[in-house]
């Protein structure tokens, strides 16, 4: 690193140099033979400086190699949260960020993970490193859950499971081999999807293009615009879609339109690629939750499923999850197990195991395993409460007629408000309700005694702020 320093000594007021001058090296220190010429080029440029009739000059540059690395924007998720811990208000409200509360507005660690910890403690279980896969009692009992234990792609070995980074991880790590085995292969997003999707994809460099999804008329499912792009997307592509409680908007298809979407999937030779982050937290039932998936695997396509555990176990912080591959065949699966560990070797060697084996105890104790869809069921049905209170407060408060009940219609942690930026921007600076810009609120942050507080800022936000 060089350094900038100048320092003059001078009785004459006008003895100045810009930094800019030293570091084009056009500056000469001193005032006769002595005089030192400063090239930044010509290695440290530390200058020793005579002091010659009334000037004493010393000057050395300090230049960061960093200078060309700008500000980054701040997280559009993450961000919220820093800037609802910034605000003093008594009344705020983070409903930006997709992680489970209480009625109390705490977080929750379920009592079945708690117990699986002691287990593990009781068991004495070291830190080895494990396996480049992941925890082998992690990969069978994801890939389990996921098709159920008695599904023939099971049964016939053709799903390469490695477990993953949670769900970020596990998208990343099938970009990559998207990238690899696949060039040129263009992924189809949903309009709007999941913040992060696109900045996975971009940073694997793998193309994408959008298919309509949010229908902002009716705000709901544009089933017809969904259809169409699907169908005009060059033969091939490979189709984002969210297993269940689709993020951000919580419109999900009818079994029927799943129907369809597969059909169509199929006639144009797309690859499927589910992202399911909410498995048994949407509807409260690992099965029905599951339902899309194994409808495309019934079909006998091959496809891509990411997996995480971070709201169903509430496994935030342990980034826990898998990516899996449905092939046609065993020997196909192998191969593509064996190329998806080659990848994630110099990515990140391999996957931490406090997570993998919580899971792997869970679902492996049919004790714990009932405890865990208990805890389940009953977390989905505390965001089901809070949904119908939001949906009654407004109902109640707006003497304007408008139709609330897409909020009903809508699954999962999340509503899509309708709200626009401006919108949602009056919702944070007027009323201290901090959510995405895309009006996009986590009713997993909402309490039962917060619902009418946050009707009259939808109300408010939607009928007063164009």
């Amino acid at each position: 690193m060089a350094s900038t320093m100048l320092s003059l000594a001078s009785t004459t007021p006008s003895a100045s140099l810009s930094t800019q001058e030293i570091l084009k090296g056009k500056v000469r220190l001193g005032s006769g033979r002595e005089g030192t010429l400063l090239n930044k080029e010509k290695g440290n440029p530390f200058i020793k400086a005579k002091s010659f009739g009334r000037i004493s000059m010393t000057a050395a540059v300090n230049v960061s190699r960093f200078e060309g690395v700008a500000m980054a924007p701040p997280d559009p998720i993450l961000g919220v949260s820093e800037a609802f811990r910034a605000d003093t208000d008594v009344k705020k409200l983070n409903l930006g960020v997709g992680a489970y509360r209480t009625e109390e507005l705490q977080p929750y660690v379920l009592d079945v993970v708690k117990k699986a910890e002691n287990l593990m403690l009781e068991r004495g279980e070291n830190k080895e490193y494990l396996a480049i896969e992941g925890l082998a009692a992690f990969n069978k009992a994801t890939a389990e859950l996921l098709f159920g234990a008695d599904n023939p792609v099971i049964k016939q070995q053709r799903v390469a499971t490695v477990q993953g980074l949670s769900g970020t991880g596990s998208l990343r790590l099938a970009a990559a081999f998207i990238e690899r085995y696949f060039p040129g292969a263009q992924v189809l997003i949903s309009s709007p999807t999941w913040g992060n999707h696109k900045n996975i994809f971009n940073d694997a460099r793998v193309p994408w293009s959008e298919y309509r999804y949010y229908d902002p008329k009716t705000v709901g499912l544009d089933f017809e615009g969904m259809i169409s792009d699907i169908k005009a997307a060059p033969e091939g592509s490979f189709v984002l879609l969210h297993g269940c409680a689709h993020n951000p908007t919580g419109i999900d298809p009818t079994p029927e339109q799943w129907e369809k979407i597969s059909d169509v999937i199929q006639e144009k030779n797309h690859i499927p690629f589910f992202d399911v982050a909410y498995q048994g937290f949407a509807s409260g039932s690992l099965d029905a939750d599951a339902s899309s998936v194994r409808l495309f695997a019934a079909r006998g396509m091959e496809l891509f499923i990411a997996q995480s555990y971070s709201k169903n176990l509430g496994l935030y912080a342990e980034r826990i999850g898998a990516i899996n591959v449905v092939c046609s065949s065993a020997d196909a699966a192998a191969r593509v197990k064996s190329q998806l560990k080659r990848i994630a070797r110099p990515m990140y060697s391999n996957p931490p195991v406090h997570g993998a084996r919580i899971v792997a105890n869970v679902v492996g104790d049919p004790a714990l395993f009932n405890e865990w869809k208990a805890e389940m069921e009953m977390m989905a049905g505390r965001i089901k409460n809070v949904r119908q209170k939001l949906f009654d407060s407004l109902s109640a408060k707006d003497k304007s007629g408008k139709d609330w009940s897409f909020i009903l219609k809508q699954i999962g942690m999340f509503s899509f408000t309708g709200l626009n930026k401006t919108q949602s921007e009056n919702m944070t600076n007027k009323w201290h309700v901090y959510l995405t810009k895309d009006g996009r609120i986590s009713l997993a942050g909402l309490s039962l005694a917060k619902c009418e507080y946050l009707a009259d800022a939808i109300i408010d936000s939607y009928h007063n702020v164009s």
